[in-house]
């Protein structure tokens, strides 16, 4: 039998209650994303401050069950018909680009042993939190514009790219052992798309109905095949993120053409309403503060980590976009992408516990990339100021 903390259970659901209503009361001010609040939460009740939470194994379960349908969150939010083209190909040149700047200056801080795996501190800095910004750019009427669309590519690119990393280089297999079960994967995974694309042909009106009744039946099948594929994903010796971030892309074509907002609406509910926070505060019940107070040297990787965030996501904006977007779209772009969070925690995580990088390293990213989501947001929005109505009607005219 797994023990259950009720008491540490309660704190982080009452903390994700809590993180909503002050994301209610911040957003109309300061576009804060509720992520920041939660870890920062986690942070104060976990054991290094009031110590009012831990987690155990049963928080830990509910953690990963929040992971997996964030990344099916990040999938689903990806239209690849708005994306393909140009906006899908400088955002793979691009991010091609920031892993070689990432991995170069991973090994610059390597060489004097400041850390211990430049693969992994590089895959970190080479990530974007697209799904974090899509609620700040919707909000902002951007998701329309073309700055909005090339965004989106670069964003795609930002997460999709480290999911595969982490699936053929941070596995303890060999690198053509892992492309072999993920040519496994990928097969079993179309087979399921094209079951799953055509079984919502077939049955949309049984799924449509369901969305009105107790039976949700339209939200269970798609929560099934979050977890079926994480389950294969895992089974297969494979990250469960990526099974997450696959369904999500299945659930996305299988609607193409049919989205609904109500089941959108209920399966964040589902998601971001109760599973999602519990990984994000989790996270900051983890979080190793005095790892990263106690030597000054290891405090100064905070800011130092947070430039290079922008150097490695924000150089390929400024260099490769200047055929489509002007000067000041460009910076936007180079501070919206380099926003960074979920993925920065995930492989922190997996680089602990398989040995390749120290709690003050990751107390630093981590620190980092919640400061790139509380302030290269707000930047990218200044830049973009005004510009996404004059967009609109240009493209109404």
């Amino acid at each position: 039998m797994v023990s259950v903390d009720a008491a540490s259970f309660l704190v982080i659901v009452s903390v994700a209650a809590l993180a909503a209503l002050i994301a209610g009361w911040v957003q109309p001010r300061l576009a804060i994303p509720v992520v920041v609040i939660e870890i920062v939460s986690g942070i104060l009740v976990g054991p290094e401050l009031l110590d009012l939470a831990e987690p155990d194994d049963f928080i830990e379960f509910f953690s990963n069950l929040g992971l997996g349908m964030l990344f099916f969150f990040a999938g689903y939010e990806i239209d690849f018909d708005r994306i393909r083209g140009d906006p899908l190909n400088l955002a793979l040149i691009g991010w091609a680009l920031s892993l070689a700047l990432a991995y170069a200056l991973g090994g610059l801080l390597m060489a004097p042993g400041l850390v211990l795996s430049l693969l992994y501190t590089g895959s970190a800095m080479a990530t974007t939190a697209i799904g974090t910004l899509i609620p700040i750019l919707s909000d902002a009427g951007e998701l329309r514009t073309r700055f909005g669309t090339h965004l989106l590519g670069a964003g795609a690119m930002g997460e999709f790219g480290p999911i595969l990393l982490i699936t053929l280089v941070f596995s303890t297999r060999g690198t053509i052992s892992n492309a072999l079960i993920l040519l496994l994967f990928v097969a079993i995974t179309v087979a399921t798309a094209l079951i799953a694309i055509r079984g919502a042909g077939r049955g949309w009106d049984l799924l449509e109905r369901s969305l009105e009744t107790s039976g949700q039946f339209a939200i269970r099948v798609a929560v099934v095949l979050v977890f079926a594929l994480a389950t294969l994903a895992n089974d297969l010796g494979l990250d469960l993120l990526l099974g997450g971030f696959v369904a999500g892309v299945i659930v996305r074509l299988a609607l193409r053409g049919r989205e609904v907002a109500l089941f959108e609406e209920k399966l964040t509910a589902v998601g971001y309403g109760f599973l999602i926070p519990f990984f994000f505060i989790t996270s900051g019940l983890k979080f190793d503060l005095s790892a990263l107070t106690e030597d000054p040297i290891r405090l100064l990787e905070l800011p130092l980590f947070l430039v290079f965030f922008l150097v490695v996501r924000g150089t390929p904006a400024l260099l490769l976009y200047r055929r489509v977007l002007d000067g000041r779209d460009r910076r936007a772009l180079a501070f919206f992408s380099s926003t960074q969070l979920p993925l920065v925690v995930a492989i922190t995580t997996i680089a602990i516990e398989q040995g390749h990088m120290r709690s003050s390293t990751a107390a630093s990213l981590v620190g980092a990339a919640i400061l790139s989501t509380m302030i290269f947001p707000l930047v990218g929005l200044k830049l973009r100021e005004g510009r996404a109505g004059i967009e609109a009607e240009l493209d109404a005219a």
